[in-house]
């Protein structure tokens, strides 16, 4: 068993920056890939990036490339996600995800996430 708490979310103005966190209890984080979805308002929950267990691949959204950034402590359970260059479009409730069956090649998909964070909310003003 996984539980994530996510933080770190907020209002800010196009062009900022954020720093979500997700911490998470459980024994299998090291071994689990580690994903940010996202879910913008009145629209499908959609990826936004991944990691691997060992955090040596990650994977992004077209979307975010270049102004996002997803990294994983695993001594602190925690993964993270840098956003930079924030746009009104990045506005959403972004949830973590943990996968200790999702492989390399599934990372986008968020069926194979076996647990989930509450979500915490992004708001970007132009």
């Amino acid at each position: 068993q996984v539980q994530l708490v996510e933080s770190g979310g907020g209002l800010v103005q196009a062009g900022g920056s954020l720093r979500l966190s997700c911490a998470a209890s459980g024994h299998t984080f090291s071994g689990s890939a580690m994903g940010w979805f996202r879910q913008p308002p009145g629209k499908e929950r959609e990826f936004v990036a991944a990691i691997s267990y060992g955090g040596g691949i990650t994977d992004y959204a077209d979307s975010v490339k270049a102004r996002f950034t997803i990294a994983r402590h695993n001594a602190k359970n925690t993964v993270y996600l840098q956003m930079n260059s924030l746009k009104p479009e990045d506005t959403a409730v972004y949830y973590c995800a943990a996968g200790p069956s999702v492989t390399i090649a599934d990372m986008k998909s968020a069926s194979g996430y076996a647990y989930w964070g509450q979500g915490t909310q992004v708001t970007v003003s132009s």
